[in-house]
């Protein structure tokens, strides 16, 4: 078994999430874990010690209207796609194909972040991060996550809260 190793981030190694952050001058943590390339939310909160209901992954969806709605969500958690498509607007919303992310996103699979996309979404916040000081999610790397508080997050991107679990 590979030995992972889980250290916080030096800020010479930023990534363009956390360059978007600085410019923003919104206060973040940053972190990196090597020895491994897993993208399994649970794994990677287990590697940063911290509870799989602190850590949040990012999903994008489509909807019928063919908008793009991105959710981020507890790693512990599955987006219920009827709430999901509630919180938008929407009679259905549907996970996009993993082809579809690098072109649509500017990220891939594993390394996708709510901040920095190519293109502005809607984005909701599954309320259970108001129970957080801070969250965690990719910083648009694998390997890579940054910790904010979620009251940050709206001033980055257009973001709600949503029950969308």
């Amino acid at each position: 078994m590979t030995e992972m190793l889980c250290v916080e981030q030096k800020s010479e190694q930023k990534t363009n999430v956390m360059r978007l952050l600085d410019k923003a001058k919104v206060s973040y943590r940053s972190y990196t874990y090597t020895g491994s390339e897993t993208t399994a939310g649970t794994e990677v909160a287990a590697l940063l010690g911290r509870s799989p209901d602190q850590v949040f992954k990012t999903l994008v969806t489509v909807g019928k209207s063919n908008q793009h709605y991105v959710f981020v969500i507890p790693v512990s958690c599955e987006l219920d796609l009827r709430k999901a498509a509630a919180s938008v607007g929407e009679k259905a919303v549907q996970m996009i194909k993993a082809k579809e992310l690098l072109p649509l996103t500017g990220y891939v699979h594993g390394g996708c972040s709510p901040i920095g996309m190519k293109k502005t979404f809607t984005t909701v916040l599954d309320a259970t991060a108001e129970g957080f000081d801070t969250i965690l999610f990719s910083a648009g790397k694998i390997g890579y996550q940054v910790e904010i508080n979620p009251a940050d997050l709206p001033g980055l991107v257009p973001c709600s809260l949503g029950d969308v679990t």
